[in-house]
């Protein structure tokens, strides 16, 4: 679909509550309808202490009391694609007020991909069905009173979507900040080709519609910030703004990705997140493991 064909409604403000992780730079929303107490809760942080081996909650435990102490209803748990830089805290807040949990169609591209790297055999499903929603471009759904559509935005991953809330978009990893510029797109699955596309697809919203980022790293030493528009990202945006073409994009995207490290968590994150936040399987005995893939990725 082209951004004009999808149900834009600027006139619908949704109330946006956000909660940084300096741990993996991530932000996590809250995202409430402006007409009832009805709320969402978009790409949410599970703590891991990696060297330790240690799970806990505190990023988590924020967002509820925030929902408990406003007296919110949670309908709905958001992942915009499967992160390789954090863990989900999706199915432990589910665990505490409730809602569905939902991610792009696309993670069975992902299951597949990342369940043979990771050897997972066959009892790991890979027909996204830990999801209690799978979302294809163009889906609707409700937060409350207010109206919620779906955009696919592939190139980061395959499995890569942008949610619009009202004049709210939530971009995932598809942009930065204007001074942030463009994710990643070697990761398996990834194209920096069809992420360019993607991105015009979002910069064809509204100018004034608002994007609301999932990861931000204050380059140049500035303060964190997460929200933009999309009228700053066409004008301003270092990768994509002004009049750079898409083969100047996947030029530079390409030469870029291939100076960068992999991401600390990505080991532990793609195992938890394509399981939908869950972490894998107890043996025999009780206990859990993370596995490490040797030249796996």
């Amino acid at each position: 679909m082209s951004a004009l064909s999808y149900p834009v409604d600027m006139s619908v403000k949704p109330e946006v509550t956000a909660f940084f992780d300096p741990a993996t730079n991530t932000i996590s929303y809250v995202v409430k309808d402006p007409a009832s107490t009805s709320c969402a809760v978009i790409d949410s942080v599970m703590d891991i202490d990696y060297a330790a081996g240690r799970i806990t909650y505190d990023s988590a435990d924020k967002i509820i009391a925030f929902i408990e102490s406003n007296g919110l209803k949670l309908e709905w748990l958001i992942e915009t694609h499967v992160h390789a830089d954090h863990l989900s805290g999706a199915p432990y807040i589910q665990g505490k007020l409730g809602g569905k949990l939902g991610i792009g169609d696309k993670i069975t591209v992902v299951q597949e991909t990342f369940g043979k790297i990771f050897n997972e055999g066959t009892e790991f499903q890979r027909d996204g069905s830990q999801f209690d929603k799978l979302f294809a471009d163009g889906d609707t759904y409700r937060i409350g009173t207010m109206n919620c559509f779906v955009m696919y935005t592939p190139g980061h991953t395959p499995a890569c979507m942008t949610h619009v809330a009202g004049n709210a978009a939530f971009v995932g990893d598809t942009l930065f900040m204007p001074d942030g510029g463009s994710a990643r797109a070697d990761f398996p699955g990834g194209d920096a080709g069809v992420l360019y596309d993607s991105i015009q697809k979002v910069l064809a919203l509204p100018d004034d519609m608002r994007l609301f980022m999932c990861h931000d790293y204050g380059p140049n030493g500035r303060d964190i910030q997460w929200e933009t528009t999309v009228g700053a990202e066409k004008v301003h945006n270092i990768h994509v703004g002004g009049s750079k073409t898409r083969d100047e994009f996947i030029a530079f995207r390409t030469a870029r990705d291939a100076t960068l490290d992999m991401p600390k968590l990505i080991i532990p994150s793609l195992q938890v997140n394509m399981r939908a936040g869950q972490l894998p399987p107890a043996d025999e005995s009780g206990k859990t493991y993370l596995k490490v893939p040797i030249n796996g990725l």
